[in-house]
C-alpha cells in the first residue's frame, strides 16, 4: 500500500505542488502478524498527534483477519491560513473552483480550509482501498494496472500504453514508469512535458493533462445490466475524480469517423484480434485489456489576475494571495485512476460470484 501512496503524495514530484506530505499509512485494525519476532523488528512509524507521539509496529509480513481494515494517514503540512481569502460571506471566489457553489449550496456552512472534498487530498482513500483491491485481483487472476500520461496541454505522446503493455512486459514498464518524474512510456514526450510544466508554473498558470490507464489479465463476463454495467460504473468512478473533464473507453472519440468495418474487432477461437472496444462490450468485460483515457482540466487555482466575484456576488479582480497548488494535477493522477479501476473491477467480480454464477470459473475463450 505504501508505494502506491508514495506515488500519489504531494511533494514527491518536482512538477507537482510544493506542499510536502509523508503520507505514511498507519493501520488501526484488520491486520495481524503472528510472528512476534517479525512484529517487533518490522518497520516502525512514529506519528505525532496533538503533541503526543505514537509508534506503530511493522506489518510487512502480516495478513488480513477478515475484520474491516481501518487505516489513517495524517496531514502534517497544513497552512490553513492560506484559505482565509476565501472564507465567509465576503470571501473571494476562485474562477473554476467550487467556492461559490459550495458556499451557497451549504447556506454558508462550508469549511474552505484545504478545499474540503474538492481537494485532491481526498483521493488518499481511493489509493488505500484500491491497494487492497489490487492485491486480491492480482492473487486471484493475475490482474495488473498501469497508467501513463499521454498528453500535457497541447503536447501529445507519440506512444500508446494500450498498444505497448502486455502481461509479459508489465513488470518492466511498471518499474520504468515508477522511476520517472513524468510517468509516460514516451520518454521524449515526458522530457518536453516536464519543461512545459516548468515554464507554465513560472508564469503563474496551469495545464490540463490526459492519462491512459490499462488493466491486463482482466476476467471476462464481468458487469451487470444497465446502470450497473461495468462501463457505467467505470466511467462514473474515473469521471467522478476531482478535476476530471472527460473519460473515454477503448478508442474513445477516435471511433467517430470510422466505418463499422474499420472499427469492429475481429474474433477468432483464441479471442479478439484487436481491442478498439477497450475490453468492454455492452458494459461486460471480454477478457481483453481494459483501457480508459481520462482528461483533466488545468488546475483552477492559479497565480494570475482574473475577473471574479465575492460570495455576495460583488464584482472583484481576483488575485491569489497565498497557496501551494499543482501546476498540472494529471501528473499525480495515474495511481488514483488505477485504484478506482481496481475497486470497480473487484466490485464486479464480487457481483458476478454473488449471482447464479456462484462457483463458476470466470472464462470465455
Amino acid at each position: 500500500m505504501q508505494p502506491f501512496l508514495d506515488r500519489r503524495r504531494p511533494g514527491g514530484n518536482k512538477h507537482g505542488t510544493p506542499r510536502n506530505e509523508k503520507d505514511k499509512v498507519v493501520f488501526l485494525s484488520g491486520l495481524y502478524q503472528d510472528d512476534s519476532d517479525a512484529l517487533l523488528t518490522g518497520s516502525k512509524l512514529t506519528v505525532d498527534v496533538d503533541d503526543q507521539s505514537f509508534e506503530t509496529e511493522g506489518y510487512e509480513d502480516g495478513f488480513t483477519t477478515g475484520e474491516p481494515i481501518a487505516a489513517i494517514v495524517l496531514s502534517t503540512s497544513k497552512k490553513s491560513g492560506d484559505y482565509t481569502q476565501f472564507s465567509g460571506p465576503t470571501g473571494e471566489v476562485r474562477p473554476g473552483h467550487t467556492d461559490l457553489v459550495k458556499f451557497h449550496q451549504s447556506k454558508g456552512f462550508v469549511d474552505v480550509r484545504g478545499g474540503g472534498r474538492s481537494s485532491y487530498r481526498s483521493t488518499i482513500t481511493d489509493v488505500i482501498g484500491g491497494s487492497v483491491a489490487r492485491i486480491i485481483l492480482r492473487e486471484c487472476f493475475g490482474t495488473r494496472f498501469v497508467s501513463s500520461i499521454c498528453q500535457v496541454g497541447s503536447l501529445k505522446s507519440q506512444k500508446s500504453l494500450a498498444d505497448t503493455l502486455t502481461i509479459d512486459n508489465v513488470d518492466e514498464i511498471e518499474t520504468s514508469l515508477g522511476e520517472a518524474e513524468i510517468a509516460s512510456i514516451d520518454h521524449d514526450f515526458a522530457n518536453e512535458a516536464g519543461e512545459l510544466i516548468k515554464e507554465t508554473r513560472k508564469r503563474g498558470d496551469s495545464l490540463g493533462a490526459a492519462v491512459e490507464v490499462v488493466a491486463v489479465r482482466v476476467p471476462p463476463l464481468l458487469g451487470q445490466p444497465l446502470y450497473q454495467s461495468l462501463k457505467v460504473r467505470l466511467m462514473g468512478a474515473l469521471g467522478g475524480l476531482n478535476a476530471v473533464q472527460s473519460c473515454e473507453i477503448g478508442s474513445g472519440v477516435d471511433v467517430i469517423p470510422r466505418t463499422g468495418s474499420e472499427n469492429n474487432d475481429p474474433i477468432r477461437s483464441s479471442g479478439y484480434q484487436s481491442n478498439t472496444h477497450g475490453g468492454l462490450l455492452g458494459g461486460i468485460t471480454t477478457g481483453s485489456p481494459l483501457v480508459a483515457r481520462v482528461g483533466f482540466k488545468p488546475t483552477s487555482t492559479i497565480n494570475l489576475p482574473q475577473n471574479s466575484v465575492n460570495k455576495r456576488l460583488d464584482e472583484i479582480e481576483f488575485e491569489l494571495a497565498k497557496g501551494r497548488h499543482d501546476p498540472c494535477v494529471g501528473v499525480r493522477a495515474g495511481v488514483t485512476l488505477e485504484s478506482r479501476m481496481a475497486i470497480e473491477l473487484l466490485n464486479s467480480v464480487l457481483a458476478y460470484q454473488a449471482t447464479a454464477h456462484c462457483g463458476d470459473s470466470i472464462k470465455l475463450f
